[in-house]
């Protein structure tokens, strides 16, 4: 592959400021789209009964990220980044309009949510890349796991907000509220993209009759990765982590549904967001290790999977819940210092490219886990912790219980297990352990310095 000539960076990073603002807009509009689609996750079980609609509904949300990745990485490294995003945010926020009237009107249907769920995923594929990529334009290089976090922290506050309002409102009958609430949110994440200015990275050096086109970049991250085999191992192993992670997260509603209520379920997503957010105050105060943060990557995942144990374990909120708190205490811990390598590593005019194709592969193994997981639970899992089920005279049906949702419990305890063995193995491969001294920076020293 021809070396990359590259230019100066059009403008250092300002520091935190414009950071915050767009942070702070893009929490807004997770609470807003977080409302509706839990109202669609209640709605989608309580019209089936089942678990493998409720996982179809997550794969409709991940495929088309998979699929259009390295177009999205393209694009954002070819146009403007705020232009994209904002772009992106209007036509979510359609889709959420026409998803709020299907609601009000009584006219869901379940391939709606699926429709729903397909296009709201093509927008964000698109807004994820100008997002993420804009990130190390806004901050100090030795700034950018504590950005991570605070990014993360984000999600975390969404998870504890939306859930709880949202039980509270459906189980109200508020829907009028949920509409509401979602409309002001989105129209705050507008006004805060307008009135910031995002730096964008000079574009490479290229004679007229080599320019690249949008086919040739799309496959430069493949390129850009194959090279650097640290980094492809290691988004390897993200893909297996994902897979397990969402074959059993992706049941959270049915399993807390086969005990309890929507007023349960958003219990049980609060305290995972609380997780999230316990994990990433404490990640974004602490600024995360200065070294050997592969070793955090890997060791804090593997912390991770105990959650999966402690939630599976019985039918009951407390233990669901307690669950996902640690599961979800130690992500900020992996994703900070993970994000801060990939940052450190890939040059900011082609992080586009490489993060989207980061994200096609270390995804795409979800689908399959969204397909499967809904599947197996109807048919085998939880058939088999039935009463008279195969399991159920055995050691696993005494210690994990018999009855409705325990099969999806024991899919919970086999995520953890497999999420730890995966851990180990990673860590015992030397280009992935060995990255951060193998693989030299490609962030200028520019973002090295002390802004404000």
């Amino acid at each position: 592959m021809k070396p990359i000539e590259k230019k100066a960076i059009s403008e250092p990073p300002r520091g935190m400021r414009t950071f915050f603002i767009i942070w702070l807009g893009q929490l807004g509009s997770m609470i807003g789209s977080g409302l509706i689609g839990f109202a669609l996750a209640v709605w989608i079980f309580e019209k089936t009964g089942m678990a493998t609609p409720f996982a179809l509904t997550g794969l409709f949300a991940i495929l088309p990220r998979v699929l259009l990745s390295p177009l999205a990485g393209a694009v954002s490294d070819r146009w403007n980044r705020k232009k994209i995003m904002l772009i992106s945010d209007s036509l979510s926020g359609v889709i959420t309009l026409a998803t709020a009237i299907l609601l009000l009107t009584g006219r869901m249907e379940v391939w709606a949510v699926y429709l729903i769920s397909f296009l709201g995923s093509v927008f964000a594929a698109f807004q994820q890349p100008a997002y993420t990529a804009s990130i190390v334009m806004l901050v100090p290089k030795d700034q950018l796991s504590r950005a991570n976090s605070i990014t993360q922290m984000g999600q975390a506050i969404e998870s504890i907000l939306t859930p709880l309002l949202a039980g509270i409102l459906v189980t109200a009958g508020g829907m009028q509220a949920i509409i509401l609430i979602d409309v002001v949110t989105y129209l705050f994440a507008l006004f805060t993209l307008v009135i910031v200015h995002i730096p964008q990275p000079e574009r490479q050096t290229e004679e007229p009759q080599d320019r690249l086109s949008v086919y040739k970049d799309m496959i430069f991250g493949w390129q850009y990765l194959a090279e650097r085999k640290g980094l492809l191992g290691l988004i390897v192993y993200f893909a297996l982590v994902n897979f397990m992670a969402n074959f059993s997260t992706a049941l959270i509603g049915p399993l807390v549904l086969s005990f309890g209520t929507a007023t349960h379920f958003g219990t049980a997503q609060t305290l995972s967001g609380l997780g999230m957010l316990a994990g990433s105050l404490v990640m974004s105060i602490w600024g995360g290790p200065k070294k050997n943060l592969i070793r955090a990557v890997i060791g804090f995942i593997a912390l991770a999977s105990v959650g999966f144990w402690v939630a599976g374990w019985r039918s009951s909120l407390i233990f669901v819940s307690a669950g996902l708190f640690i599961l979800m205490f130690f992500i900020p811990f992996s994703t900070g210092p993970s994000s801060a390598i990939f940052a450190k590593k890939v040059a900011p005019e082609v992080q586009g490219r490489v993060f989207s194709t980061r994200s096609m592969i270390s995804l795409s193994m979800m689908p399959l886990a969204y397909l499967t997981s809904g599947v197996l639970a109807d048919r085998v899992f939880n058939p088999w912790l039935e009463e008279g089920g195969v399991l159920a005279g055995s050691f696993i049906g005494r210690w994990l219980g018999v009855g409705n949702g325990r099969g999806i419990g024991l899919m919970f305890i086999c995520s953890g297990i497999l999420l730890m063995a995966a851990s180990g193995i990673a860590y015992a491969k030397p280009q992935i352990r060995q990255m951060e001294t193998e693989i030299p920076d490609a962030v200028p020293d520019l973002y090295d310095e002390k802004l404000t």
